[in-house]
């Protein structure tokens, strides 16, 4: 195998699909994040989904899983979160107020909180919010 600055896409990036217990509830604390609409109006109970407004870019997806679901507990291992999603703000104290006042939980440990700050979605999914 060569190794190349430039390759060739195999697949295009399209979907990230968090796992919780209630896709609904969860699919809008993302939509009043991010501004993006649920698409298609009526999903089914297992899948909802949020696409980019202007079509360009990954949808994030949310799945239903059983009523066993136990959500990520980062830093730790004992439940890892395997991945976790940032969002880029221009002001983090606004940013901050506003991911709280829409049911975010600011997470205890904050290692640069000058540059960002780590919260949990309503079904314990780390996210970051970024300075720029």
């Amino acid at each position: 195998m060569t190794t190349s600055t430039k390759t060739r896409a195999i697949a295009r990036f399209s979907v990230v699909a968090l796992d919780c217990p209630d896709p609904a509830a969860l699919a809008r604390f993302y939509s009043a994040l991010t501004g993006w609409p649920l698409d298609p109006p009526g999903q089914s109970d297992g899948w909802v989904q949020l696409d980019p407004p202007d079509g360009r870019g990954a949808a994030l997806a949310f799945q239903k899983v059983s009523s066993e679901y136990r959500p990520p507990q980062w830093p730790g291992q004992d439940v890892p979160q395997q991945l976790h999603i940032d969002f880029d703000v221009s002001d983090l104290d606004e940013g901050e107020r506003e991911v709280l006042a829409i049911g975010a939980r600011k997470h205890e440990l904050q290692p640069a909180p000058d540059r960002f700050r780590i919260y949990l979605d309503p079904a314990g999914h780390p996210f970051c919010l970024v300075r720029v």
